[in-house]
């Protein structure tokens, strides 16, 4: 049987499906389905015909419609990028523990860079794993994902929409919120303004923390400081400090995590600048080392369980068959909690309630929103 002239991956951007790979082997789509998933009893010849025609047009089976007709696998597929950093390395360990509580098991691909070839490999092993979703741990706008790879595969981010995909849904916690509620609690300490050391310019959560930064700064009608960029390191950290510490005008230094906030302690540590007396410095995370600092660092926290609760609620629905919803879902969960690091201008003396011995966490009023 001849081929048509152009075959259906290229109508519109439509992936090839089932249907046109029966079309093109001249049998049902049952039978089809019976080729895919091994079924015996299918003659040889038609076998042949029909992965000829899988071959010829790309087709690549829906893993979850896979795992259906031969037993649900019960595996949730996670693509994360290879980092050292806390934020995203607590994130997969969560969801780890999340799914394995609704009786999942959690099959991680580590990507060593965003290229192309590293995703499409990345998400090609956990397709060869039956996974029945995919929740995708990078910065969504700097990977090339094609929607025909996934076949329908249910998708969750917590960076953005990924273009193209039909069946996805965006959970987040509200960092924008928790960085304007930062920034204006040091704003409330009496200092004249804020400055930033951001994350990378081209990662999602880094821009979310200068968008609520400079949120805060613009609604007090306070000048915003050109932003300093680092790469979530200490040492990047440490680089920029060195600069800031170099300012007499300088007294509050909002990090975008807490590595970064370190690296600018050390920094100015260096240049003879007190804490919180001279600089207030403020991070983002609340990683276990950054209560036991010298001086121990404010920070916000995010609740990561209620992040992947919500991120495997949305994601086993779709799997289940329901529509994703319609736009993203920011969650609250953000805790700003308060160390010895931050005070106001001149003030030498921690926290009085740092000095009766606790670490108040002061709860964000954010609403969440679908």
């Amino acid at each position: 049987m001849k081929a048509a002239a152009s075959t259906p991956a290229n109508e519109g951007s439509r992936g090839v499906v089932m249907v046109d790979v029966a079309r093109l082997a001249g049998v049902s789509q049952k039978t089809v389905s019976r080729v895919v998933n091994g079924a015996p009893h299918v003659r040889p010849d038609v076998r042949e015909r029909v992965n000829r025609a899988i071959e010829q047009l790309g087709y690549r089976p829906n893993p979850a419609a896979q795992a259906l007709a031969r037993e649900r696998s019960h595996t949730i597929g996670v693509l994360a990028l290879g980092t050292p950093f806390f934020g995203p390395s607590r994130r997969v360990f969560t969801l780890e523990h999340e799914a394995r509580q609704l009786g999942y098991t959690m099959a991680l691909t580590s990507v060593p860079d965003l290229s192309a070839r590293s995703v499409a490999d990345g998400i090609d092993a956990l397709l060869k794993r039956g996974v029945e979703g995919l929740v995708v741990e990078v910065p969504t706008h700097l990977i090339d994902i094609d929607p025909a790879q996934l076949a329908g595969l249910p998708v969750v981010t917590s960076a953005g929409w990924i273009t193209g995909v039909p069946r996805q849904a965006v959970v987040d916690i509200d960092q924008v919120e928790a960085c304007r509620e930062l920034t204006r609690y040091l704003l409330g300490l009496g200092h004249r303004t804020v400055w930033h050391v951001a994350g990378p310019r081209d990662w999602d959560a880094a821009q979310k923390r200068v968008d609520g930064w400079r949120s805060a700064l613009r609604e007090a009608h306070v000048p915003a400081p050109r932003v300093l960029y680092g790469d979530w390191s200490a040492a990047s950290g440490y680089k920029q400090g060195r600069k800031l510490a170099a300012r007499d005008d300088v007294t509050a230094i909002f990090a975008a995590n807490d590595q970064m906030a370190m690296g600018i302690l050390r920094a100015l540590h260096e240049a003879g600048r007190e804490i919180p007396r001279d600089v207030s410095v403020v991070g983002f995370d609340d990683v276990p080392e950054a209560e036991f600092q010298v001086v121990p660092l404010t920070t916000v926290a995010i609740d990561a369980e209620k992040a992947a609760r919500r991120i495997l609620a949305e994601l086993m629905q779709m799997i289940e068959g329901a529509e994703p919803p319609a736009g993203a879902v920011i969650l609250p969960g953000t805790e700003l909690i308060i160390r010895r690091s931050s005070g106001p201008v001149g003030d030498n003396q921690p926290p009085s309630e740092i000095r009766h011995g606790g670490n108040p966490i002061h709860h964000f009023p954010t609403t969440e929103h679908d």
